[in-house]
């Protein structure tokens, strides 16, 4: 009796020890599966918030996260332009450059009665810029022919940096990087350091008017995101831009027109790029030629850290939102606790450096996985 019982026993023991390892094992699966998961920096801003909500003062008050919010809109228009550069493989180091430009030359044109003792020395003065206005000031078209101006210049500087990286094969960090240098030192050149103000109010509107209770850089940065993330899910450009960003010799081979994509790339992001200068411009009610100048961190960390591959062919609009998201957000309380400014640079820096070991972290995973 009591030996049947102590086989029985044995027997239990022995079925335990399986299911105690299937359970013990199943925790660096659940891990993996949290790394994976496209909704992996959701869950991270959620717990951010939940940790330092009792700590920040102001965190969850109207007037904070009103702020959130409006940071977010044209932070997340320039981080999806960058997105599609990513996905290819490449980099867009520029786009702080041309919301500079943009901004300064959109300003110059719609400004009215610029001081000439600032302005006098410009070699755009009595060009596009007067002691009574700019080019298009006083107009009804203004702000409309300003904006056009604004993306053309834009178009431009895509298609060089689009064209250098795609048919020069000229590296796409070398590229924009110049292009960055270049472009920064004509804005800050083309109104000799000043800031642009006197822009008209129909301009200035564009960031603080709203449509019933929707901001217009809510439904603008709404508009891009959908139209993007239809671009790159229901189109051919979209399947062919991820396989190229996967293996561009096998795309060529195949008959993928690749420069052509990774031109139109090029061109999508400086588009952000100046999208993103006009809501800026016209928050700050001026055209600034720093404009951007400490941004890119924000712009390439946000999609990093939200899973957009710095190795390519992966990438999501809602994984862009999520990263916007999460680094607005970690901005937001680095200056509520009153940090100075480096210290916020630091924190920053270790977040992205945190973000791409994390992407090799997916990356291995996901081949893991397979």
């Amino acid at each position: 009796m009591s030996g049947g019982n102590g086989a029985t026993a044995c027997r239990r023991l022995a079925g335990m020890i399986p299911r105690y390892a299937t359970a013990h094992t199943s925790l660096p699966a659940q891990i993996k599966k949290g790394l994976l998961s496209e909704y992996f920096v959701l869950y991270l801003s959620v717990f951010y918030l939940l940790v330092l909500g009792p700590f920040v003062q102001g965190l969850f008050s109207s007037q904070n996260v009103s702020d959130v919010l409006s940071n977010m809109w044209p932070l997340l228009i320039i981080a999806i332009g960058q997105t599609f550069v990513l996905i290819t493989a490449g980099i867009d180091l520029s786009q702080t450059s041309v919301m500079a430009l943009t901004s300064v030359i959109g300003a110059m044109l719609m400004a009215a009665h610029p001081d000439p003792i600032l302005f006098s020395k410009s070699p755009l003065w009595q060009v596009i810029l007067f002691e009574d206005g700019g080019l298009f000031a006083g107009h009804s078209f203004t702000v409309g022919a300003a904006i056009v101006v604004m993306l053309a210049i834009g178009t431009v500087v895509g298609l060089f940096n689009g064209i250098a990286v795609a048919l020069f094969r000229m590296p796409a960090f070398i590229v924009t990087l110049v292009s960055m240098m270049f472009f920064s030192a004509v804005a800050i050149y083309l109104p000799k350091s000043e800031n642009i103000r006197g822009l008209p109010d129909s301009f200035t509107h564009i960031s603080s008017g709203s449509l019933g209770f929707l901001s217009y850089p809510f439904i603008l940065a709404v508009a891009v995101a959908v139209l993007a993330h239809l671009l790159l899910s229901k189109t051919l450009y979209g399947r062919r831009l991820f396989a190229i960003g996967i293996n561009p010799t096998a795309s060529a081979i195949s008959g993928i027109p690749t420069a052509r994509i990774i031109i139109l790339a090029y061109v999508i992001s400086a588009l952000c790029a100046t999208l993103g200068a006009i809501l800026y411009s016209s928050r700050l009610e001026m055209g600034r030629p720093t404009l951007g100048s400490m941004q890119f961190i924000d712009i390439v960390g946000a999609n990093v850290i939200a899973g957009v591959s710095l190795a390519g062919g992966k990438g999501k609009i809602t994984w862009t939102f999520f990263g916007v998201f999460f680094f607005v957000l970690l901005a937001n309380t680095l200056n509520l606790l009153n940090l100075p400014f480096y210290m916020i640079d630091i924190v920053k820096g270790l977040v992205i450096l945190a973000a791409a070991l994390l992407d090799v972290m997916r990356n291995r995973a996901a081949l893991q996985s397979q």
